[in-house]
């Protein structure tokens, strides 16, 4: 991950650095939002490839009391194969979450766990 993290700060300098080549005469506001988009992106993946790490984005081998529980009836939820989805970031960015999906035995509610 440092690797990939590593390469993309690099590109996102560059990718400044010849913005700002290109636009001679941005205001400061113009080049504010144009670090700040560009970053946002950096934010983004930091925050999905943090998210991933957890221990809790495959709980699907667990004992019961290590599975997350069912928010109507407190039951540990059984794995129902991994989904992934999508999510918006603060900057707008997109992040993309893949982990194990359950439904509760006792009253049927699905859930993506949040952790």
């Amino acid at each position: 991950m440092d690797q990939k993290w590593q390469q993309m700060s690099e590109q996102i300098l560059t990718d400044i650095q010849e913005w700002r080549r290109s636009h001679p005469q941005a205001t400061l506001r113009e080049i504010e939002e144009e670090v700040h988009s560009r970053l946002s992106r950096l934010e983004a993946q930091l925050i999905q490839d943090a998210a991933q790490q957890s221990e809790q984005a495959d709980w699907s081998g667990k004992a019961a009391e290590q599975r997350p529980t069912c928010p109507v009836c407190g039951t540990a939820l059984q794995a129902r194969g991994k989904r992934t989805r999508r999510l918006q970031a603060a900057g707008g960015q997109e992040i993309s979450l893949t982990r194990s999906y359950g439904t509760c035995p006792s009253c049927g509610t699905g859930l993506f766990p949040p952790r």
